[in-house]
């Protein structure tokens, strides 16, 4: 019997397993439904789609730096143990490699996997059944320049280029790449340290400084001041806000007194070369991923209860 695509379409949908590995069982089996099924099984192919509903908030964050280019992607799997995983290493690294050939997560997702006949997407759904845990492909950030440099940090590096932080910073400049390289890894350990809301006030979300807005409001009429004075009072604290939020204005933690912004305007004009940030990456392993809270001792009662 012929191997369609109607039969690869259902397989898929049925096991869970990625396309080439649903026309290989079929091609195994002889277009046989049920004995395709049998085939993943045994080759552990058919266990990835029961491992998807798992909550994967562990894994990694791996930067690839081509050029004036570079991409970071977010590899997430169920436990820690799993990062440590030689394949699972292997995975995110060749991810971040293949990010900086795409624009989006989605676009990623449809590349062709090195060495196989896969598409990122069913590499991943490879993994899960061959490594037994489930993982999931959450986020990736391109950043590049038309000169100058893309500078990576990984915090804590679990292995080259591969970590629980990952930072890109982004400058424009004619600088020497030692000069950048230096500043752009100061800057870097000081976003992992500080987790800046954005690059710029300009580019700060509204809503995050209305909302900040209307609550010192709040405080400034509870205060009891004068209208004049309370109204000093706000735009005070929102310049403050921005201190605490906003890149270019935070204190520098390398020296804990001068301005980010200051910091870059001093460096240019030690190097003779204008430097730009003009954008930065921040990846936090799990960030907003909503743990899965295990209560063990009912989860072993339920087991004996069966």
């Amino acid at each position: 019997m012929a191997v369609t695509a109607a039969l690869v379409k259902q397989l898929r949908e049925t096991s869970g397993a990625g396309m080439m590995d649903c026309k290989k069982a079929l091609e195994e089996t002889n277009a046989n439904i049920d004995a395709a099924i049998d085939w993943l099984r045994t080759k552990g192919l058919a266990t990835a789609a029961k491992k998807s509903g798992r909550v994967a908030s562990e894994g990694l964050v791996a930067i690839h730096v081509e050029g004036t280019s570079a991409a970071m992607v977010e590899l997430n799997a169920e436990t820690d143990f799993v990062s440590r995983n030689d394949d699972f290493q292997a995975l995110v690294i060749n991810l971040a490699k293949l990010a900086n050939n795409a624009t989006d997560i989605e676009t990623l997702n449809t590349l062709a996997f090195p060495n196989t006949q896969r598409t990122v997407a069913e590499e991943i759904t490879h993994n899960i059944a061959t490594i037994g845990e489930n993982m999931m492909l959450r986020r990736m950030q391109k950043i590049q320049v038309n000169k100058g440099a893309v500078v990576p940090y990984i915090h804590n590096a679990t292995a080259d280029g591969m970590g629980r932080i990952g930072v890109l910073v982004a400058l424009e400049s004619d600088a020497s790449s030692e000069v950048l390289a230096s500043l752009g890894k100061q800057i870097a350990m000081h976003v992992a340290a500080t987790k800046p809301a954005s690059l710029s006030v300009e580019s700060l979300d509204p809503s995050m400084v209305a909302r900040e807005r209307e609550v010192l409001i709040e405080q400034a009429k509870e205060s009891g001041k004068p209208q004049e004075i309370a109204e000093k009072m706000v735009e005070g604290r929102i310049r403050k806000f921005y201190q605490e939020v906003v890149l270019l204005e935070q204190t520098f933690v390398i020296d804990g007194e001068s301005r980010v912004a200051d910091v870059i305007q001093k460096t240019a004009k030690e190097a003779g070369s204008d430097i730009t940030l003009t954008e930065f990456g921040l990846f936090v392993l799990g960030d907003g991923i909503e743990k899965e809270e295990t209560d063990f001792a009912a989860e072993v009662a339920a087991q004996l209860s069966k």
